[in-house]
C-alpha cells in the first residue's frame, strides 16, 4: 500500500491523462503482486479467521479496488467522501439539541453558509449577537456572511499592517 500510495503523491499535480499513464506503468505492477500475494495467502487462512474475510473481500472487490488504476480521474481511495460523510453524521448527532425543526433548520443553513464562505461559525455568532441588537436596522446588510467576512478580512488587513 505504502508503493501505491508513493506513486498517488507522485502524480498528485498531474493532469488526469498523465496520472493514469504514470498509474499504469506504476501501480499496475504493485497490484498484480499484491493479487497474487493474496491468492497465495487465501488457501492457507482458516475461513472464519479476520484475516481471510480481508483477503477474500480484496479478491472478491478487485476490480473496484483497481479503478484508480484505470482511470486518471479517481481517487485511491474515499477518504474525502469519508470526511464529508462523518461531517454530516456529526452534524446530525449535534442536531439533536437544536430544540426544534425550525431551529434544526435554522441550523444547517447557517453551518452550511458558514461552511460555504469559509466563516468560523462561533467567531461570526458572537459577533453577531454582541453587535446585532445597537445595529441600525437600515444597515443589517452588513451582517449578512460575505459582508462579515469581507470587513474582517479588512479589519485583520489593517492590524497587520504594511507588508
Amino acid at each position: 500500500m505504502r508503493r501505491l500510495y508513493a506513486v498517488e503523491r507522485e502524480g498528485a499535480g498531474l493532469d488526469p491523462a498523465a496520472r493514469l499513464a504514470l498509474r499504469q506503468a506504476r501501480s499496475l505492477p504493485v497490484l498484480a503482486e499484491m493479487r497474487g500475494q493474496l491468492a497465495r495467502w487465501q488457501p492457507t487462512l482458516l475461513p472464519r479467521h479476520p484475516m481471510s474475510e480481508a483477503v477474500g473481500y480484496a479478491l472478491n472487490q478487485w476490480r473496484e479496488l483497481n479503478a484508480f488504476a484505470h482511470d486518471g480521474a479517481v481517487p485511491i481511495d474515499n477518504n474525502a467522501s469519508e470526511r464529508e460523510i462523518k461531517r454530516v453524521v456529526l452534524n446530525r448527532k449535534n442536531s439533536l439539541f437544536v430544540g426544534n425543526p425550525r431551529g434544526g433548520r435554522t441550523a444547517a443553513i447557517l453551518a452550511s453558509t458558514c461552511r460555504r464562505h469559509g466563516i468560523d461559525p462561533q467567531l461570526y455568532l458572537t459577533q453577531l449577537l454582541v453587535n446585532l441588537p445597537a445595529w441600525p436596522a437600515r444597515d443589517l446588510e452588513a451582517w449578512l456572511p460575505d459582508q462579515w467576512k469581507q470587513r474582517q478580512a479588512a479589519r485583520l488587513a489593517q492590524l497587520a499592517g504594511p507588508a
